[in-house]
């Protein structure tokens, strides 16, 4: 269950201690199937819950090195959920009028509304991860978002907000077999980007700022790190995740309107 994934709050993060090939306790991906079953099921209808009673919402961000399968446990993990009530965005370099805002801005514009659940594809933290390895920002000025950051998460959990941050973690290995298979199948050439090739050279740079971004912004919203270079067990670790956070809501059915009976009548 989620517990082995959460961190430790405001302490240094070693992603290399962590294995991105770990399986907990499970061997095959037929050992997960049937609780997956139930965990969807029961993720419905926390669902339904959340979207009824309009008390919370849910903002579930993912992270992750190119090729980690944000896309694909969004896809999996989400898409037996009311359509009505989820949301998905997927943050890219800033368009004109975003970069006239503040770094905040374009994700607090996509926060879902209570009832809701909104799922980021990369989020505000690119603005602390690859703003430095492109050195667009200082370290003085990374700093500085990492205090936003916490402001900007505290501000939406006071609002009734929660946010889940999940960060996937996956091998240089395995990045580097995604990307071949991106080149060598005609049919994954359209996921293939050119500069994905030089994002991977500077991986040791992103591994640090990560582990940074991991510790100094966990004191409103803990980050989950689960192990994702076997997608079965990634998809199954996401979903654990977000039914236990949909639980420590505490979810009620909404009250009944006696009122409405009295239409009975009239619908007849």
């Amino acid at each position: 269950m989620p517990k082995p994934f959460a961190l430790p709050v405001k302490q240094k993060v070693d992603l290399s201690a962590i294995d991105p090939k770990n399986t907990g306790t499970f061997l095959s991906k037929e050992e997960v199937e049937e609780e997956t079953i139930k965990l969807k099921e029961e993720f419905q209808e926390l669902q339904e819950k959340l979207h009824a009673g309009k008390s919370h919402a849910v903002l579930f961000v993912f992270q992750g090195m190119d090729c980690s399968g944000k896309d694909g446990v969004i896809k999996h993990v989400f898409s037996g959920l009311n359509p009505g009530g989820v949301s998905s965005y997927s943050f890219k370099t800033p368009t004109e009028e975003e970069s006239l805002h503040d770094f905040l801005w374009r994700a607090h514009n996509k926060v879902p509304a209570l009832g809701h659940i909104t799922t980021f594809n990369r989020s505000y933290y690119e603005d602390v991860l690859i703003t430095r390895v492109h050195e667009l920002i200082s370290d003085k000025e990374a700093k500085s978002r990492f205090k936003h950051i916490n402001h900007f998460e505290s501000l939406l959990e006071n609002n009734q907000v929660k946010v889940v941050k999940i960060f996937l973690h996956i091998s240089k290995e395995f990045q580097l077999e995604k990307l071949k298979e991106r080149i060598e199948d005609p049919a994954k050439n359209w996921k293939f980007d050119p500069s994905d090739v030089m994002e991977r050279k500077a991986w040791k740079k992103y591994r640090a700022y990560y582990e940074e971004a991991l510790e100094k912004c966990s004191s409103v919203s803990p980050w989950h790190v689960v192990p994702a270079d076997h997608r079965w067990y990634r998809d199954h670790a996401v979903l654990s995740i977000a039914v236990e956070s949909l639980r420590k809501l505490h979810l009620k059915d909404p009250e009944p309107i006696p009122e409405l009976l009295t239409l009975l009548d009239e619908i007849k």
